[in-house]
């Protein structure tokens, strides 16, 4: 087993899990095989992390990150009330689409209204955390379970409609066809309880392999 599959070295932890993955799925050996060591990327929890995550809804990584530095420039302080205080024109103008100005107001609607509470989801069970945001206005499942890795650091979480992970299952499975939702979600049954850890396998066997450009991953 590879010793450098964590850029971050309080992670080595994990290799106990990928050994399991391997177990289950000997494919994997493939992947980690031949990927660069795995960033951490992970983010605080609260407001501002979500928005981002909504932004970072089906758009490519530089124009997500454009979009976010206009965003955490004018947005200040970065609350809900500060943002409410910013019309659906002004966040447009901003470079939201139509859509995501809606979401990020109904986020911070939830949040101001007290019908939403980030701080108490770190205590309450994945699929009851996903079960309150989903609540929200434009927060689906892909933006639930990405907050759950990224902000929650939660173990076992398999954002099954993520393009990204459906290409790279593809690849190293040597399938005809993408995989739907339900298949990604029977393939990850195997992986169980680090499905988190063979999502972050595949963003980088993506990065690196199938798209071969390493800026893919969480």
């Amino acid at each position: 087993m590879r010793n450098d599959l964590f850029l971050d070295p309080e992670e080595t932890h994990l290799l106990n899990g990928v050994l399991h993955i391997i177990d289950r799925d000997p494919d994997f050996r493939q992947a980690i095989d031949v990927i660069t060591p795995i960033p951490s990327r992970m983010r605080p929890a609260g407001f501002k992390p979500l928005v981002k995550i909504i932004v970072e809804q089906q758009v490519s990584i530089a124009s997500a990150n454009a979009i976010w530095g206009r965003l955490e420039k004018a947005i200040t302080p970065f609350k809900p009330e500060t943002l409410l205080s910013f019309s659906e024109t002004r966040l447009r103008d901003l470079g939201l689409s139509k859509q995501k100005a809606i979401y990020c107001r109904a986020l911070a609607t939830s949040i101001s209204e007290g019908a939403l509470s980030l701080t108490s989801l770190e205590q309450l069970d994945d699929l009851v955390v996903m079960d309150h945001l989903t609540q929200v206005k434009g927060i689906g499942r892909w933006t639930a379970e990405i907050y759950l890795i990224a902000c929650l650091k939660r173990q076992d979480i398999w954002p099954a409609g993520d393009v990204a992970l459906k290409v790279a299952l593809q690849h190293l499975k040597k399938l005809d066809t993408r995989p739907s939702v339900q298949e990604m979600d029977l393939y990850a049954e195997k992986w169980r309880p680090y499905r988190t850890l063979a999502a972050r396998i595949l963003w980088r066997y993506y990065a690196d392999v199938v798209k071969k450009k390493p800026d893919i991953g969480v």
